[in-house]
């Protein structure tokens, strides 16, 4: 993996750039004691679809490109997130994947978030980085949280330590998934589903060359479990992502399909149902469930393309009109 990027450092731009709009954008900025800016993306303001977009580059660690478009594949949902990314293993798997977990319990106090951003390079306090054999090294940086209430100094203090940085140099996004910034950004991970999964299932992740991904953005829901269960539903039923890997035609072909959310014994309802058939009980569902509908495939290779899974406009229907 190449250690020479710094996520961290392709990110401050973006970083700085949603700070400077955050009126514009509906968004609220505090500072702590020791300085950290924490970004209110959806619990006492707003937030928008554009605060949300780039907020899905940030959490891709400044390797994404994210754009909403108005689309056509599925009619009665027509409004489309667009995700890319040239590097698609460090943006999606070093970078936007929530994999750190960042919780704290005091007394009756509980918080828990997982931290999603090119933070998680800096901690390195998870298994995958073993496998992506990639760290990064930089003075400031980021952490997305999709929660409704801000992280306590604990918390602060444990990412400052981790990342081994000052707190004037922490940047916090908190983003509800009931909020639009939520919305957004929750589905503008579809790709960075379906490299998680392609890496869940062995496949050499020195092979993925490029990437794209897009699904449609639901309403929000002010009900918690309903928002959670139209993002998710957003990306398993409606998500389509395009891989380009280089490998031999039968290795392509049989990346395609073991991809699709189809293959779990899980496909079929809405996610909420799912969550609440499992006691709210998230490792208890399908692995295999949390991946794009449709993909399609190509190696480089050979220029074969191989297209499996299929889009699911009844169950998106079902779960945006609840």
């Amino acid at each position: 993996m190449n250690n020479n990027i710094s996520i961290n450092k392709l990110v401050k731009p973006l970083v700085e750039r949603l700070l400077d709009l955050a009126e514009q954008l509906n968004l609220g900025v505090d500072t702590t004691n020791g300085g950290a800016k924490i970004v209110d993306a959806g619990i006492n303001h707003n937030g928008c679809l554009e605060s949300g977009r780039i907020i899905t580059e940030i959490c891709m660690g400044g390797l994404g490109h994210v754009s909403l478009t108005m689309g056509n594949n599925i009619p009665k949902w027509p409004l489309t997130i667009n995700v890319y990314s040239t590097n698609p293993v460090l943006s999606c798997l070093a970078s936007q994947y929530a994999g750190w977990n960042l919780s704290f319990v005091k007394e009756e106090d509980n918080f828990n978030a997982l931290g999603s951003g090119p933070c998680r390079a800096l901690a390195q306090k998870e298994e995958l980085f073993k496998d992506l054999n990639y760290s990064d090294k930089f003075f400031s940086t980021v952490v997305v949280m999709e929660v409704d209430r801000k992280p306590p100094q604990e918390i602060i203090d444990k990412i400052i330590n981790d990342c081994n940085i000052s707190e004037k140099n922490l940047t916090i996004i908190l983003t509800p998934t009931r909020s639009l910034s939520g919305c957004v950004q929750v589905v503008g991970r579809v790709l960075e589903v379906g490299m998680h999964k392609l890496h869940e299932i062995g496949f050499p992740l020195d092979k993925v060359v490029d990437g794209f991904g897009s699904a449609p953005v639901p309403p929000p829901a002010p009900d918690f479990l309903i928002g959670m269960g139209r993002t998710n539903d957003a990306i398993l039923y409606g998500g389509s992502i395009h891989l380009y890997v280089d490998v031999e035609n039968d290795e392509a072909l049989e990346l395609a399909k073991r991809l699709p959310s189809s293959t779990s014994s899980d496909y079929g309802k809405p996610f909420a149902e799912i969550f609440k058939e499992y006691k709210h009980d998230f490792y208890k569902i399908d692995k295999l469930l949390f991946s794009p509908a449709n993909v399609i495939v190509t190696t480089i290779k050979t220029g074969s393309t191989y297209t499996e899974g299929s889009l699911n406009l009844d169950l998106i229907d079902k779960s945006f009109n609840k």
